[in-house]
């Protein structure tokens, strides 16, 4: 059986008698890395400031580490690293003077805390650059370096990749990992960089207006997803006319303007990319995958997407 370093139990925030989060019950076990994705607007920020304490839930229980936060919230603080959106530092001071004051302040740490917590995300060299001088990336990677620096059990992080570029991404995505697989640390992250999040997760919960729609391992979401073989074809509906006449086949969908995805006799392909060039039909691409994260986020929500 699962230990959950962070549950809810109906957990719900009002605004002005308009719900932010709506009965929302998480189930994030212990040292394992759990992607929290909706929309903008969703209730993303809320539910992660609700469990750091930074606002008070309207209604529900949190747990964190299995006792009632409510109660045990401020003991639990030394346990817990977070970055809840933009990182806050003194703007006339370096990266090593902020984190010394954060060190002073939290009272719990190694001596060579600060150097490791700048290395691990590459702020060492920049030791006399003031933080008002940094560019978005550095700040949020400072804002890493403060969540880490003294080895929590648990991270909270919302959306810790914005503003990263693809390098300073992948070195995030690759000390995450490591920190969850080597040290055992329970990741809680939000992004609306899928494809990372894919890398990264795996259990995967879905919030949308409030609600969580969905809360499934990355496993379980691999055993959903189908292979299939798209194509790229100047007549949809022509196409779809021969897959069901000629091949008959009925397991398929129309994707987009030109767009149409087979789901089953797939290893005939060839035959039936002959078949649409003999009866007229331009073919510009077949590709055979499996459905993406993005793909699986969008039918469930609905829209365009995370952003």
């Amino acid at each position: 059986m699962d230990k959950y370093v962070i549950e809810t139990e109906n957990l719900s925030k009002d605004y002005h008698g308009q719900p932010a989060v709506d009965n929302l019950s998480l189930h994030v076990p212990e040292g394992k890395i759990y992607a929290f994705l909706g929309k903008n607007g969703a209730g993303k920020t809320t539910t992660m400031k609700m469990l750091l304490n930074l606002i008070r839930p309207s209604d529900g229980k949190i747990y964190l580490f299995g006792e009632n936060n409510s109660v045990s919230g401020k003991k639990n603080c030394h346990r817990i690293g977070s970055v809840i959106e933009a990182p806050a530092f003194y703007e006339n001071l370096t990266a090593r003077e902020n984190l010394e004051i954060l060190a002073r302040l939290r009272g719990r740490h190694r001596k060579d805390t600060i150097e490791r917590a700048l290395c691990s995300f590459n702020l060492d060299k920049e030791k006399k650059k003031l933080f008002r001088e940094y560019s978005l990336g550095m700040k949020q990677r400072l804002g890493l370096a403060a969540a880490i620096m003294h080895e929590p059990e648990l991270l909270i992080l919302d959306e810790p990749v914005n503003g990263l570029d693809p390098v300073g991404i992948h070195e995030t995505r690759k000390y995450l990992l490591q920190l969850c697989r080597e040290n055992g640390t329970t990741i809680f992250i939000s992004s609306h960089v899928l494809n990372e999040i894919e890398q990264l997760a795996d259990i995967i919960g879905v919030i949308d207006k409030g609600k969580l729609l969905e809360e499934v391992s990355l496993q379980e979401l691999y055993r959903r997803r189908r292979k299939f073989a798209e194509f790229e074809v100047s007549d949809v509906n022509k196409a779809a006319l021969l897959l069901e006449n000629v091949f008959h086949i009925s397991d398929y969908a129309i994707t987009g303007k030109h767009l149409l995805r087979l789901y089953e006799k797939i290893d005939v392909r060839a035959d039936i990319n002959g078949c649409f060039i003999k009866e007229g039909i331009a073919v510009a691409g077949v590709t055979v995958d499996s459905g993406k994260l993005e793909d699986y986020f969008t039918e469930l929500v609905g829209g365009d997407g995370i952003g």
